[in-house]
Formats: structure tokens, sequence, C-alpha cells
């Protein structure tokens, strides 16, 4: 199943049922309703619309949403929720009989047929009786599909308006659906793989300990959990998680934890590191530590690994978060972790850009002459794996028709999957703007390490947890097959 979430934007769309921006609603007070009046409208149910209830609804039963699961079930594929197709009877009374002014006290429903994707529903009230002291009125109510069947059966009692009311038609915000096959697509690739033996660094606080058991729990990992043994147990039983089979490493605080985590992955014991609660600083401190030998020849870098909802894609996004102000050199190692982790997570020729303010080359930004000399670094078979092209301002490197506009003729301008920008303030802001404001989920991961070091945030999501483990597994499975 796809994973999904819903972005509301700010434009407005077409309206409701087919109506236009110069439509009139009006109502018909209980005075003007007359015994056997009627009034319908119809409806062409999608899948997108039923993810949109879901969504609103919370309701996530899979025969709604996964296919395969709902393929086994009585219906044999997706059904709509019942409700969704019973909320036809609100808009029909709201917008037409009565419309505006309803109040609407109660209804009595039986739902005959299921609903499919593709179904189309013809939703029908006729007024049964009214009551002229309380000005109720009681409608049945009869919702069939493009066959002529019966769906939903009932009736629904309201309070008729009492005064007239004509007005011009609500415009809607228009909502669409953003579906995250990125997301979808890596978690399913990694749980292929054997789980990598991971030590969980001061899992203390309910996001560290709960994503690491969720990881597990999905086969990613196997947590080998490395903090005080009293207050990591005493936590569990709080938040009633279950650590029976998962080894417990006592360590007496974050510092202690970092050094003894550190050595298991030293000797091989694990074979990734987790953040769990406490500062990068304390972890990072041990990894760049030379008598923990877990560094390597290369510079350590850190990878957002960006996936973008818009375009189904991943487009990994370094360094914004260990590197504050790299050199050209350490930029060779930047751009050379992330092709190896692009390759690593199925990419077979990563396309790399690399971003500046501007995408001509000018002695006074020096970001623009460190990506020419990539360029030709990588020419000369310095870099290798990938396709690297720049400077590149952001709006010609993610747009072909930006770089069209600008006259660059590139292979990667367009259609990048790496970034690789200037400095850290530049990454850290790029990778949190497409988060928050792009619909992106982002896993984050360190490389060059002899381990995958996996960072996740405090506000990281249970779902970019889960991420960032699979990164890891994909990341180190790439690793052992060099």
């Amino acid at each position: 199943m796809d994973t999904m979430e819903f972005a509301l934007r700010a434009e407005t769309g077409p309206l409701a049922f087919g109506t236009d921006a110069t439509a009139i609603i009006e109502n018909r007070t209980f005075d003007e309703m007359a015994i056997g009046e009627s009034a319908q409208i119809q409806r062409t149910f999608t899948q997108s619309d039923i993810e949109l209830f879901a969504n609103v609804s919370g309701d996530v039963n899979p025969s709604h949403l996964d296919p395969v699961y709902a393929e086994g079930t009585l219906f044999h594929g997706i059904v709509a929720h019942g409700m969704l197709g019973a909320s036809l009877f609100s808009a029909v009374l709201g917008n037409v009989l009565p419309g505006p002014g309803t109040i609407y006290l109660g209804q009595d429903l039986r739902f005959r047929r299921p609903v499919k994707p593709g179904d189309c529903l013809t939703a029908k009230v006729t007024v049964r009786t009214k009551d002229p002291v309380k000005k109720r009125v009681i409608l049945d109510c009869l919702c069939t599909n493009q066959a002529g069947e019966d769906v939903i059966t009932g009736s629904a009692e309201v309070v008729a308006p009492a005064e007239k009311i004509r007005r011009v038609r609500m415009d809607l915000p228009e909502v669409s659906v953003v579906r995250h096959t990125a997301l979808a697509s890596l978690l399913q690739r990694a749980s292929s793989l054997r789980p990598l033996p991971t030590a969980i660094v001061h899992p203390c606080d309910h996001d560290s300990l709960d994503g690491a058991l969720k990881a597990a729990a999905a086969g990613f990992i196997e947590p080998v959990l490395v903090g005080p043994e009293d207050r990591i147990r005493a936590l569990a039983l709080a938040e009633g998680m279950n650590l029976n089979g998962y080894r417990i490493v006592d360590a007496p605080h974050s510092h202690a934890a970092a050094e003894i985590a550190v050595g298991l992955a030293r000797d091989g014991t694990v074979k990734a590191l987790m953040k769990g609660s406490l500062h990068t600083d304390e972890l990072m401190h041990q990894v760049m530590r030379k008598e923990n030998q877990l560094r390597t020849q290369r510079r350590i870098s850190h990878a957002y690994v960006m996936l973008i909802a818009s375009s189904g894609k991943v487009l990994i996004v370094s360094d914004g978060a260990v590197n504050i102000a790299p050199t050209l050199m350490d930029k060779v190692d930047i751009v050379q972790n992330a092709i190896d982790l692009a390759i690593a997570l199925g990419v077979a020729v990563p396309k790399v850009a690399l971003l500046s303010a501007v995408e001509t080359v000018t002695a006074q930004i020096p970001s623009t002459l460190d990506a020419a000399a990539l360029c030709k670094m990588a020419d000369r078979g310095q870099i290798k794996g990938g396709l690297l092209d720049g400077p590149l301002a952001f709006d010609n490197a993610i747009s072909a028709v930006a770089a069209l506009t600008k006259g660059i003729a590139s292979a990667v301008a367009g259609s990048p999957d790496i970034l690789i920008v200037p400095n850290l303030e530049a990454g850290n802001m790029l990778a949190k703007q497409m988060i928050y404001s792009g619909a992106a989920d982002a896993a984050g991961i360190v490389l060059g390490a002899a381990v995958p070091i996996i960072l996740t945030s405090r506000a990281d999501s249970i779902q970019t947890r889960l991420a960032s483990c699979a990164v890891a597994v994909l990341a180190a499975n790439g690793a052992a097959n060099d």
C-alpha cells in the first residue's frame, strides 16, 4: 500500500457536484416543501475520495486502503467507507432539500451493497412527513449505484428552515491526494533484506525507544539498547512497550552509552548506530575519536534522503548536518558518499547537481569555483560512479524548464538524484523547507564511517524513523557488496 498524506492548497478549485463559480444555493422553507417532493445528487467515487475520507475520519481499515488485504475479503477489492456514501444524504439535505438553514437531527440507514472505486451513486431524499408545530420533516433516503441497485436505504429527520435563503455558492479549496510512493518503495526494498544489528544509543525517551522497537517489528533492525537499564525498563513499562527478546547493555549515562555503542560497532557486534535521546555531538565525538577505529579514509558527512511526495522519487541532499563550511576536498568525499548511497538505494548512475546561488562560475562566489572543480575531478576519475553538473542554481537544478529558459544544456538539470549544497546552513534550510513546505519525508544518515549512523530528531515522525532505518539497511548492504 502506498504511504500517503493529503495537502490542502490555498487556491480555490472546482465546486462540488459540478457547479460553477456563479451558482446560487437556495433552500426550500418548511412552508414551501410538499409531501412527496424529492431532490437528488449524483457523484462518482474514486480511490482518492476514499483516501481523503480515511484521512478526515481517521478510519484506516485496510478494507478501504490496502488492495492486497482487500482482495482477500468478502468483497474482493477495495470498498468505500459506508459513511462516505451516506455523506451524500447530508449534501443533498444541506444544499438542496431543504437546503441552507437545515438542522440535521438524525438518520436511520441500512447499507445494502458495497461501494467500490468508480461506482456512480445517486442519493435521493423524498419528503415523507411534516410536523407543523416543531417544523420537523422526515425524508426517505435512497442511494443507488449505476446499475440501479439499492446501496443505502433509510430515513433522515431534520428541522427545516423557516426563512428563505438564497446565496452565491461558496468556493471550496482544492484538495489533492499526495502519495508517498518513494517511501513505500524504500521500505519494501529494505524489508527484503536481513535485519541490521544496530546499537540504539541512550533510548531514554518515548520516541527513540518506540522508533527502535517499531523498526525492529518491521524487520529493519535487530536493536541492542545501550543506556541505563533501569531507566529504559521503567520507560518501557510506563509506555506499554515490550522489551522481551531485546538485549540491553547497561550504561550509567549518555556519554558512557555513546562510548559503549561505538565499541560494539568497532568489534563488529553491531553493524549500525542509531541516535537515541542524547545530543548528536555526544555520539559523533565518540565516532570521530581515532582510537575507536570507526573513521575511514573518507570524510564523514550527513545525507538527507528526501522522499518527494509530488514526484514519487528519492532526492539526496548533502551535507546539511555535519560539515559546516566544507572545503573543496571535503566536498569530494561528501559527493562520493552521496553517490555511493544513491547506488545502494538503486540508482544506477546518480545525477549530482552542485548547488550555488547562480549557474555561472564567478570568483566572487567560491561555491561556483568548487562546483566547477568537482565536475572536472569527476571527469578525471577522482569522483566515481555519478554524473556531475554545476554550478546550478536551485531552480535550474530542479526544473528542466528553468534550465532551458537559461540556455543550460545538461543531463542533470531538471532530474537530479543528489543535491550538493555549498554549506551546512544552506543544506539544513533546504531540507527542512522540503519537509515542512514540500510534503517530503526525510531519512537522516551519516556516511563515511565504518558503519552507517542513523540520526533522528525529536521532531521526526515514526515514519521518518522507519525510513532512516531502512536507508541504513540498504546503505550497509551496498557497502558490503562493494
